[in-house]
């Protein structure tokens, strides 16, 4: 292992690490002390990206949120965090499109660009791509200096680089960040940094529920997670960390879509996790068709664990999720906008339960899986190239 270690690892990669604990767990851990510097930061920045979002739509014109992997997850609950903040007649100008997309058709209005390492050669071409179509562009980046940032006008750099690769820190920094902007948007969404560092904190202190869902899910062929609305962007950022940390194949779902025709494909060997936190809107009807989801994977043999509010926990029959359950209590409305509780809810829950599942499957999750040298001779397949 030495001698194949001196061969490829590099200060590029993160550090290797032989057993816990990962450098992950200390990304999840450090999450909560990013609430005050982002949603305190008061920075010119963040006022100047509000501006051109407000004068871009007043203008009638679209605000692209831009992304790839965890970032374009982020981007979609940047975007949604933006939508809501503004009003009603803009909302449908506010979009999240994947950075490939955005680049092959870009949109004049605003760019707004997720790229934590700032490196992403996907996103750093939808940024020049939008400018070219006359739009205003920005980033949010923890690297000022790469790629991404340098084709934006404006850049917005979030405090904590993520030292792994199965990347949390980046996620809760885009989604922190784009409630900044979006409380200068709209006098709706009230984002108090004490309160967003409390829910952090609880969410990614559930491993004593995590470890036992991790157990027995850790020898599924396949996991889905499903989710709607808000619960949606967490389903499926918590398909790639598990396929990400734990090596484990997923598929993210809307809820509904997994009645579909989707079961069809899967059987009593895979595993489904429903998210259900966001309570904002008819969280009784939402809780009935998660049930409903349940009873039908359920049908077909399959074990249910859920991530879920503790009002989604009162609606939601225990029978219905034998795998077990991650609860986490959301703070009040008016210390913390509910579709930004709703997000950092899920992403400590899911972060914590993807940990545990890596403990669980014997899995470093920190590289990704690219100490195997077929994967990191993907990895260059995909990244070597400038070509398009």
């Amino acid at each position: 292992m030495a001698d194949a270690v001196a061969s490829w690892h590099t200060n590029e990669f993160p550090e290797l690490r032989s057993a816990p604990p990962w450098v992950m767990q200390e990304m999840i851990a450090a999450q909560p002390e990013l609430a005050a510097p982002i949603l305190a930061d008061g920075s010119p920045t963040v006022a100047a990206i509000a501006e051109d979002i407000a004068s871009a739509l007043d203008a009638g014109r679209p605000v692209t949120v831009v992304g790839c992997g965890t970032s374009e997850h982020g981007a979609h609950g940047v975007a949604a965090l933006i939508a809501a903040a503004v009003a009603l007649k803009h909302r449908a100008l506010v979009r999240a499109r994947p950075a490939f997309t955005a680049a092959l058709d870009p949109a004049p209005g605003f760019c707004l660009a997720v790229s934590h390492d700032g490196g992403t050669r996907a996103t750093e071409l939808a940024v020049a791509a939008a400018r070219d179509a006359g739009a205003r562009t920005a980033a949010i980046t923890h690297d000022p200096a790469g790629s991404v940032a340098t084709a934006a006008e404006l850049v917005l750099v979030t405090p904590n680089h993520d030292e792994s690769w199965c990347h949390t820190v980046a996620y809760t920094s885009a989604l922190l960040a784009g409630a900044a902007i979006a409380a200068l948007l709209g006098g709706s969404i009230v984002a108090r940094p004490a309160a967003a560092h409390d829910l952090l904190r609880a969410a990614t202190a559930v491993e004593a529920d995590a470890a036992p869902i991790a157990e027995r899910l850790a020898d599924r062929r396949v996991v889905l997670c499903a989710g709607a609305g808000l619960d949606h962007v967490t389903a499926r950022e918590l398909a790639l960390k598990i396929a990400e940390g734990a090596r484990q194949p997923t598929i993210a779902l809307e809820l509904e879509t997994v009645l579909h025709g989707q079961l069809a494909g899967h059987e009593a060997a895979d595993g489904l996790i429903l998210v259900a936190v966001d309570d904002r809107a008819d969280r009784d009807r939402l809780a009935r068709r998660a049930a409903h989801v349940a009873r039908a994977a359920a049908a077909i043999g399959l074990p249910v664990a859920a991530l879920l509010s503790s009002e989604h926990d009162a609606a939601l029959p225990s029978e219905l999720t034998p795998a077990g359950r991650l609860v986490v209590d959301l703070p009040d409305p008016t210390d913390l906008d509910r579709g930004l509780a709703t997000l950092l809810a899920g992403a400590g829950a899911l972060q914590t339960l993807t940990l545990q599942l890596a403990h669980a499957r014997g899995t470093n999750p920190d590289l990704i899986r690219r100490e195997q040298a077929p994967y990191r001779a993907a990895a260059a397949a995909g990244e070597s190239s400038s070509d398009w």
